[in-house]
């Protein structure tokens, strides 16, 4: 595949996740699961900036690319970098979408899962990541004969749950819708063909 092709690969992948993050997401306080999930609680948590958390909470993920596989590594820090930035940089902008668009916080959790799922999906398909746990989950993909976006799911599964704990049960079962359809959005877009 061409380069500038991988580069508007990941250009619309991370597009799609920060739009999914900061307007569906943020405002209700809703998880997803893997490392932005984890960047969420601690950006609830302490207010720190979800970017920088993401790029934080992923380089034992880029070490492990470092050793395996340093062709997915190289396209994961661009995919990292460049979701990270657009997570910030779209962040200022949700208070003009959701003085626009009206969603309820069930509708928002579906959407903001499918989003972000599309943007995951789309990525891997073109074998770029943003180094998180879907980049981890093309790894396990190797020992574990499961469809990469059913991996991602289980993993997200556990981190929602971990996440359980500091949040309200409202907010852990629309962090449940979040990563459902997540899951199912980037299974359908990494099905073999």
């Amino acid at each position: 595949m061409r380069s500038s092709t991988r580069y508007a690969i990941i250009l619309l992948g991370s597009l799609l996740i920060a739009a999914g993050t900061n307007f569906f997401l943020v405002p209700y306080k809703i998880l997803d699961g893997g490392i932005i999930g984890i960047a969420l609680i601690i950006n609830y948590m302490s207010g720190a900036k979800i970017g920088l958390a993401i790029v934080l909470c992923s380089l034992p993920i880029f070490l492990l690319a470092w050793l395996k596989e340093r062709d997915i590594f190289y396209n994961s820090v661009l995919g990292l970098l460049t979701s990270s930035f657009f997570i910030e940089v779209l962040g200022p902008l949700q208070y003009h979408f959701l003085y626009y668009i009206e969603l309820g916080s069930i509708s928002s959790a579906i959407l903001g899962g499918f989003l972000m799922g599309s943007g995951f999906g789309i990525m891997l398909r073109f074998k770029a990541s943003t180094g998180g746990t879907d980049l981890l989950a093309k790894f396990m993909k190797r020992y574990i004969p499961l469809n990469v976006g059913v991996i991602i799911f289980l993993t997200d599964f556990l981190i929602i749950g971990a996440g359980g704990l500091l949040i309200s049960k409202e907010t852990f079962l629309h962090s449940i819708l979040t990563i459902f359809s997540g899951g199912v959005a980037t299974g359908l877009c990494t099905l073999d063909k």
